[in-house]
């Protein structure tokens, strides 16, 4: 059973930095693309980035330059680094897996069932 496990998440003051992290059980496909969505109740889920299984990273253009999503393979975890934070930021975030496109995922995946999620981990931001 494929499992997604969200940590990291917290109250921070704008401007502020968090670091989530996401345990990935090990019978997940290593060619997924790894991604972070977010979403506020009510919305539906926004993608935030990405990772393929090459390494190579796609953003949303609203965290462009302040985001950063990693992995270690080694710890079958998955990091995103969330630098200079703005209130309007304050949502859930979901570690999500996928055998789609890193691009694909990012832009259509939230509204996909068949996506694996996490649980998430809750992010407020304060003014």
């Amino acid at each position: 059973q494929v499992q997604l496990v969200e940590s990291g998440g917290g109250s921070v003051q704008a401007g502020g930095s968090l670091t989530l992290s996401c345990v990935v059980s090990r019978s997940i496909d290593s060619r997924y693309c790894m991604a972070w969505f977010r979403q506020v109740s009510g919305k539906e889920r926004e993608g935030v980035a990405a990772v393929d299984h090459d390494g190579s990273t796609t953003y949303a253009d609203s965290v462009k330059g302040r985001f950063s999503i990693s992995k270690d393979n080694a710890k079958n975890t998955l990091y995103l680094q969330m630098n200079n934070l703005k209130p309007d930021e304050t949502d859930v975030y979901y570690c999500a897996g996928d055998p789609s496109t890193c691009v694909v995922l990012l832009q259509y995946g939230g509204a996909w069932t068949r996506v694996y999620w996490g649980q998430g981990t809750e992010v407020t931001v304060s003014s």
